[in-house]
């Protein structure tokens, strides 16, 4: 049984008298513009169409501090993510000290489900991508679209979870993009899935299985948002002590790590506003197989179609021999999706040796370095003295 089912499962098996239903708070409700015009900025909507077709959402909060800077987010998620703390958020926090802010958006969330010819509700060819795709044209027609509107000759990156993952695919695979990213800060990165631990690592030895499931029933298009059941989940997740006890603290504890501390019931109900958004099957199963197969790799379609597609058996892994920017790694000991271990492998296997810093706060877990109360005390600081790194 999945998670959505075992969320919904629990919430609607509790009493009808623990809940009192609410409306969600307003941030819960606003979208990116909107948000960044209640906490003080105008925001510039920009349409990118990638090489292959895909149209998406580039938000831009103008500034004039040492050059553009690029934030992307993670699997499920969304440039929301780096501004539903208000204030306390990355983009608010860099644009009210005059940063040139951009957030990116990957192919088929709820700012990237648009094509110049696909349909997304016709079918399966939309959804026929994984985070390979979103580095290698995806991030590649974000950075030259800013690029191309600045001026400028490089950008810094900024980017979360598999937001580091479509960078080092890119990096690899476009060796010339190194040129363009002036540096990179990589928060809970991904590359390496070697040490996961249950559940999730018993659910990515399981996915061959689950995905067959999903595929026979016509399940390309993960988590669709406004779908009946996302409206649900959302919905019941939000209620109070309830919701955020059965849908923080035993579901998704377990997957990102559990930190009472930094994410408060009350800003649960906004994280549940804007997260999970929609993705691709195949994302899921490639971060399947880069954990089954232990090697950070391009995609496995089956011997076949790996020697139409790579000329070999076995797809090819990602060479990041030629990752050559400079990179800063920041992760947390309490992370369950970018675990230490993994974290190491990266460090031995890039040319050059990254900047490192591991969190100190021991409870940090994977949704802290967008969300955590305390971003501002523990993260900024080495967020910011990256960037003058890069200077």
């Amino acid at each position: 049984m999945n998670s959505i089912s075992t969320t919904i499962i629990l919430l609607v098996s509790l009493p009808a008298s623990l809940f009192v239903l609410h409306t969600r708070s307003e941030d819960a409700k606003l979208n990116f513009t909107e948000l960044g015009m209640k906490y003080g900025h105008s925001v510039e909507e920009h349409d990118v169409v990638t090489e292959d077709g895909y149209i998406l959402t580039l938000f831009h909060i103008p500034g004039d501090t040492k050059g553009p800077l690029l934030l992307m987010h993670g699997l499920f998620d969304s440039a929301d993510t780096f501004i539903i703390r208000g204030n306390l958020s990355f983009i608010i926090t860099l644009a009210n000290k005059g940063y040139d802010v951009w957030a990116g958006n990957t192919r088929g969330n709820k700012y990237g489900r648009r094509h110049k010819y696909l349909d997304p509700d016709a079918g399966p060819k939309f959804w026929d991508f994984s985070f390979h795709e979103a580095g290698y044209y995806d991030l590649a027609a974000l950075i030259d679209f800013i690029l191309e509107s600045t001026g400028e000759q490089s950008i810094k990156t900024i980017g979360h979870s598999q937001g580091t993952a479509i960078h080092f695919v890119l990096l690899s695979t476009r060796p010339e993009y190194n040129e363009k990213i002036k540096g990179f800060i990589a928060l809970a990165p991904i590359a390496f899935l070697n040490n996961l631990i249950p559940p999730v690592s018993t659910v990515a030895k399981k996915w061959q299985v689950i995905n067959k499931f999903l595929k026979a029933s016509g399940m390309d298009e993960l988590l669709r948002d406004h779908s009946a059941a996302l409206d649900l989940i959302q919905l019941l997740c939000s209620q109070g002590l309830i919701g955020y006890d059965v849908c923080y603290v035993l579901i998704s504890s377990p997957i990102f790590g559990f930190d009472p501390e930094r994410i408060e019931p009350d800003f649960w109900e906004v994280i549940m506003g804007h997260f999970p958004t929609s993705t691709s099957r195949r994302s899921l199963v490639h971060f399947a197989q880069v954990s089954d197969k232990k090697r950070f790799a391009q995609y496995d379609y089956g011997t076949v179609r790996n020697f139409r597609e790579y000329k070999q058996l076995i797809p090819p892994s990602y060479n990041l021999e030629k990752v050559t920017t400079k990179i800063s790694l920041i992760a947390g000991e309490n992370d369950n999706l970018s675990r230490l271990k993994d974290v190491d492998i990266l460090r031995t296997v890039l040319p050059k040796e990254p900047k490192y810093h591991v969190m100190e706060p021991i409870l940090w877990n994977h949704v802290d370095f967008t969300c955590a109360n305390d971003m501002d005390v523990y993260l900024y600081p080495y967020i910011f003295s990256s960037l003058q790194d890069f200077e």
